[in-house]
């Protein structure tokens, strides 16, 4: 059995405008992340203007010193919330690609179904233990494509929270480490 001009037109016209759709989305995020380090180098400079300007006017060293252990808890932070912010930008990428492709397999395997369905219906006589091996291996291909993907939909969720966990420890040994320092004055 054959693909008519038509059902081939609209499969690529389909292709084509998938690929237009994810090309857009890898803009938007690139989008994002220049913006994101955009803003982020802004505030660093502003920032180290002000830190810079508070340290030329202190008094003593004591005052120096007071200044420079407040600088590392902020500083923690920003990279922790940084981190996390270009981590869901690149995450709201990736979902978005999952999708398309989700989407695209999805109606790949449709089309393929329907491709087996007909071929069977007519499938010449006495073939009929052929077309259920082959119906049985379809079956389980499909099988084995939606256990890939539960497993890879898994180990997004535990990357997702391994990095939550990691950033929440960071954040947390930042306050540690400056409430430590602050008792030590």
């Amino acid at each position: 059995m054959s693909l008519s001009p038509d059902q081939l037109l609209a499969a690529h016209k389909a292709n084509i405008e998938t690929l237009f759709s994810l090309t857009n989305k890898a803009f938007e995020g690139v989008e994002k992340i220049v913006e994101l380090n955009v803003a982020a180098s802004r505030a660093s400079l502003t920032e180290a203007s002000s830190h810079a300007q508070a340290m030329l006017s202190a008094k003593d060293a004591q005052e120096l010193l007071t200044l420079q252990a407040g600088l590392f808890q902020p500083l923690a932070e920003k990279t922790v919330a940084y981190s996390r912010q270009l981590y869901e930008i690149a995450s709201g990428t990736g979902t978005e690609f999952g999708k398309a492709w989700e989407n695209q397999a999805a109606d790949v395997q449709r089309s393929f179904n329907s491709l087996v369905d007909t071929a069977t219906k007519n499938a010449p006589a006495g073939t009929e233990t052929t077309v259920a091996v082959f119906k049985s291996a379809v079956s389980a291909a499909n099988n084995a494509l939606e256990s890939v993907q539960k497993a890879v939909k898994q180990a997004n969720d535990m990357a997702e929270a391994n990095f939550n966990a990691v950033a929440n420890t960071a954040a947390n040994a930042a306050k540690t480490a400056t409430a430590a320092a602050a008792r030590k004055r």
